[in-house]
């Protein structure tokens, strides 16, 4: 008798915690989107992102390379945004 009631305490603990779980998920998401856009950004010398988009310093090629760069950086931007406001969201509610 007394370990049902303790179960049914439990569930209804869990229920109230899905919320913050959800947003530590989102939270763990939303720090491998931004290891991998800062990664991806190409730096003074041609590094991870020449080698993981397959992209060669050609002529043609080289305009490319600085929209993709704007693209990760505001991307990166967004992403890091959101991450602070959350980890300051989830530090305030537990």
């Amino acid at each position: 008798m007394m370990f049902s009631r303790i179960s049914i305490a439990l569930c209804k603990e869990r229920k109230n915690d899905m919320p913050l779980i959800l947003f530590m998920i989102l939270q763990v998401i939303l720090a491998i989107g931004l290891i991998v856009t800062i990664l991806l950004q190409s730096g003074k010398t041609p590094g991870l992102s020449s080698t993981l988009t397959g992209t060669a310093d050609t002529f043609m090629s080289k305009n490319k390379g600085k929209a993709l760069d704007k693209q990760l950086a505001k991307a990166t931007k967004w992403i890091a945004i959101v991450f602070v406001l959350l980890t300051l969201a989830l530090t305030l509610v537990s």
